[in-house]
This record gives C-alpha cells, structure tokens and sequence, in this order.
C-alpha cells in the first residue's frame, strides 16, 4: 500500500467520518472504497482499446433509410432539433 495525505473541508471530513462509522470501517478503508467505486465506475481505455471497439461496432446498426450519405444533414438537423 502506498502511503498518501489529502486535504478535505471541515464538512467533507465529518462526512467521511459519520459515513465510515455507519459502515463500520476506518476512514482511511471507506476512501479507499470510495476511490475504487469511482475507478471502476470509469475505466480509462487507451487509444488502441478505443480503436478496436469503434471497429467491432461498425456495420451493427442500420437505419433503415438508404439515403443517408446524401441526406446526413437534413437527417442529423431533425435527430438534433430541439
């Protein structure tokens, strides 16, 4: 484990406390809980991972018109129109 030091506000510190007390743990675990629910909640994908899936997904879907490299503004005008 590596050893680190942060700052929090007065509210945020007794938060965490009243929070890590209700479950039970030390502050130092609920953080650690609460920076691993945020990891895994947003994975970070390198370039080529990113790349990969875009091409994985290409010919998937269709919109059932035939005209949409013609048509692609009028089509993304009306899908955006607020």
């Amino acid at each position: 484990m590596v050893r680190t030091q942060i700052q929090l506000t007065d509210d945020q510190a007794r938060m965490v406390k009243k929070l890590a007390a209700a479950r039970g743990v030390s502050m130092a675990e609920f953080i650690r809980q609460a920076i691993e629910g945020l990891i895994q909640a947003s994975p970070v994908m390198d370039r080529e991972e990113r790349v990969k899936r875009a091409r994985e997904i290409v010919g998937k879907f269709s919109s059932g018109k035939s005209d949409i490299s013609r048509k692609h503004d009028a089509y993304l005008s009306v899908a955006y129109k607020p």
